[in-house]
Parts: structure tokens; sequence; C-alpha cells
């Protein structure tokens, strides 16, 4: 049997449709990867090995009837500490969190292992989600695979998702998404990852910081795998309103449409200042790649700064993560890290007119970006606009991500992939953005860049065993 750990789903689908490999097989070369690798790595915080086998061998067993067609069966997936997995228990990255022992998993779960996905571990993640960096003191912070003699930060709050696949633990992970928390991670570690539309994928028993904000994604490491985990999970969630009487989307059915025609806007010089040297060339450099396949790019001008931006969402977060998360955080024995705890306790502050005048300002913010963008299909950005830090060097005053709150706060769609290495071999992304159910637009898009140059992802050096 030969096994690559970094194998995209697809191609593990394919050996399996051909017999040339079992999912307990590949379960199997997996868990034996993270026994390896994850005492340096840090991603999971629990490996369910005998579960994952048992659900491994009714793929396999599923596979040999002809009962199941599905291209995620006997897939393996990561899941991030955020969603409830029945019969284990969430902690959401914190000790606080120490009695969520769910009956009944999160709904992105449930609808992975429908279509035959075999989760066979927890990730770690920023404490209760609240981080950019991937910081966490409490449990511990993974290491970006890029960056292991160093232990640089993986981004957050999904770093443990990131770090997993990006180090072939996994070919695929669970994220979510609040101010970046899926796209940061996905650009430092360079892998793929989606920013789903509030509403496409439904968010019910997952440990919510930010209901504004929060959603739901994949990570992978391919576009078109992407793609298959999102239309695995689409449809009515009971438990989540915003996905009621939500319009259908289906992503593979364009993803290989290119961009021809596609008008597409840039940021302006005064959005991009921040943008270190390195990620600016790789930046300029898709964008040219793109414009050589027909899209059609130019400037335009945003209502509010990056910086304005960041700082009302970060308010909404405040207040809302506060109402949710207070009975944590005020307790003088609290165990929550004391710089989350008081990015929590900011919120107490708000008063209730303030937060109705901060989501009334988000809505006027919302309203102003569809004018200015109306004439344009899509904008680009980078995936962030600075690369990784070793973790001692980390200042958690300091946004990690110039650009990730404002497609939560303007209620958006994100895809990040990567576009190379910057000098000091590090991973830099590309944030193609889109409108509210547009997802599949933003996976078209990036297929065709991923296309163009026969592949994004590249592994990691130095994580082959023998």
């Amino acid at each position: 049997m030969i096994f690559d750990p970094f194998w995209s789903i697809e191609q593990l689908s394919d050996r399996f449709a051909r017999r040339e490999l079992s999912s307990v097989e590949a379960v199997t070369e997996l868990t034996r990867r993270i026994a390896t690798l994850d005492g340096r790595l840090h991603a999971f915080c629990k490996i369910d090995e005998d579960g994952a086998l048992a659900r491994a061998r009714a793929a396999d067993e599923a596979r040999a009837r002809g009962t199941s067609t599905s291209p995620l069966l006997g897939v393996p997936l990561a899941v991030k500490d955020i969603f409830d997995q029945a019969g284990h228990g969430t902690h959401a990255g914190s000790n606080a969190l120490n009695n969520r022992l769910p009956t009944r998993s999160a709904n992105a779960v449930e609808k992975l292992e429908s279509a035959g996905m075999v989760a066979i571990g927890r990730t770690n993640m920023v404490e209760f989600a609240y981080g950019g960096w991937g910081t966490n003191p409490v449990q511990g912070a993974p290491c970006n695979p890029w960056g292991l003699d160093t232990h640089v930060v993986a981004g957050g709050s999904s770093s443990g998702s990131a770090v997993a696949v990006a180090s072939g633990l996994a070919p695929a992970a669970l994220g979510t998404d609040t101010g970046g928390s899926i796209r940061t991670p996905s650009a430092w570690c360079g892998i793929v990852g989606l920013k789903t539309s509030v509403g496409l994928v439904g968010r019910g028993g997952v440990v919510p910081l930010c209901p504004t904000h929060d959603s739901v994604g994949p990570m992978a490491r391919t576009v078109r795998d992407a793609a298959l985990l999102l239309e695995a999970m689409l449809g009515l969630d009971r438990r989540d309103v915003a996905t009621w009487h939500v319009p259908s989307v289906r992503s593979l059915a364009t993803i290989e449409d290119g961009v021809k025609g596609l008008r597409i806007a840039m940021l302006p010089e005064r959005d991009l200042a921040g943008v270190e040297p390195d990620i600016r060339m790789l930046y300029d450099r898709a964008i040219a790649d793109l414009t050589a396949l027909g899209g059609q790019f130019h400037k335009i001008a945003l209502p509010l700064s990056i910086s304005d931006y960041l700082g009302r969402g970060g308010e909404i977060m405040s207040v809302e993560s506060y109402a949710l998360l207070s009975a944590y955080v005020d307790h003088p024995d609290s165990p929550v890290d004391p710089i989350i705890a008081e990015r929590i306790r900011r919120g107490r502050d708000i008063s209730g007119p303030a937060y109705y005048r901060l989501l009334e300002t988000r809505r006027l913010a919302q309203i102003g970006f569809q004018e200015a963008a109306a004439e344009f299909d899509a904008f680009v950005a980078p995936g962030s606009h600075r690369s990784p830090l070793p973790l001692a060097e980390v200042d958690e005053s300091q946004p990690p991500n110039h650009f990730g709150r404002l497609v939560n706060y303007l209620d958006l769609a994100s895809l990040v992939v990567p576009v190379g290495l910057t000098s000091n071999g590090l991973p830099a992304g590309l944030q193609i953005v889109v409108r509210k159910f547009d997802d599949a637009l933003a996976l078209r898009i990036g297929r065709t860049l991923e296309r163009e140059r026969g592949g994004l992802f590249v592994p990691p050096p130095g994580l082959q065993l023998q």
C-alpha cells in the first residue's frame, strides 16, 4: 500500500473507489502520523482512534456494498474543538467550559458524517475563538508547520485545524470564522479556507462567540476539496434560523468556468500601505495571473478605511461575547486567560442603546459598501497584511490581520488560497471576497488560479515519515 498524507480529498476518494486504499488504512496511517508528529505541532487536543476506525470500517463496508457514492465516503476529518460531537466534551479551547458533554453533534459534523466522513480528532484553538494570532496559554498554542524551529504561530482562532491540514495529519478540517478565524490560519499555514455566508452552513451545536459575525466553513488543501465540503454542509439547520429559506448554492457546477469577463476590484493604495513587501508582491502576481486569464481588475474606493471596519467589528464582538460568556470571565477564580477575559469584559460597559447604534452603523456600512461595489463581481485583498511571528514575539495588542473583520462586519463571504512563500519561507494567501451567498463565485475564482498554476498547496518541509 502506498499512502501519501498530503493527498487531497479527491485523490483519496479516487483511490478508495479503485480499491487501492481503504478508509481503515488511511485512518491507521494518519493516527500513526499524529502520534509521531503532533507532540511538536500540537494540532489536536483529542484523538478518537477507536471511534474513527469503527467509522472507517463502516465506510469501507458501505463502499463494498455499493450503498454510497459520496465522494467524501471514508475521508478523514479534523474537527475544531468548538463543534459539538455526541459523546465528546466541547471545551472551545478553555478550561472554563468543562461541563459541555453533548448528546447531539453540531449540524456541520452531522452533515459531513452523513456524507461518510470519518472524524478522527478534535483540534486545538484560541480560547473561546477570541483571537487571531493562534495563541493559547491555557491549553497550548499549535505550531505552524512552516516554523517548527522557532514555534511560529499558526493564526487563529482555527489554528489546530489549519495545522492539521497543512501538516498532512488530516485532509480536511472544520473551522469557524468571526473575524478572520478561518482565513488568517489558512493564509499563514498555506492552505485553502472558506469563510461562508452566514446562513449557508448551519451553526447549530457550535459554541457561539458573536452570532452577528459567526460562520462555519471548510479548510482543505485544494479549492475543489473546499467546494466538496461546502456542498455536503449546505441545507436547513433547525437550530439556526439564519439557514431557513436560503437560496441554493451549487459551487461545483460552476467551479471550472474561469474568470473571463468578471469585474474584480482591487483595494486602493491607502488600504495596502501596511502590507509586507513580499506579501504585496505575491498579491500583485496573483492579480496578474488572473488578469491574463481574462479577469478585469479595477481599483475600488471603499467607503470606510480598513481600520474603521476593524474597530467597529471588534465592538460588536465584545458586546455579544460578554452577553454569552460573562459567567466564565466574571468569577474571581476564572481559569480564562486574562487577555481573553479582558476582551470579553469590554462588552460589559457598552449599553443597550450603544449596541443598537453599533448595529445601525453596521447596516449603513453594508449599504455603503454594496453601493460602492455595485459594478463588481468580487474584490481581492491579501490573506493577511503580515507573516506569522514566533510565539515569543507575538504582541496581542496588535491585530494579526487587517483584512479579517471587514468581511464579517459587511456580511460577505471570502475564500483564502495560498499564493506562494515569502523570502522568509512562510506562506502568503490571497483573499477573494464576494457578496453574501456568492460563495460559489469565490471558489470559481480561486479554482481558476489553482488550475492555472497546477495546484496551490505546497507541503511544508521536514514532515515526511519513514
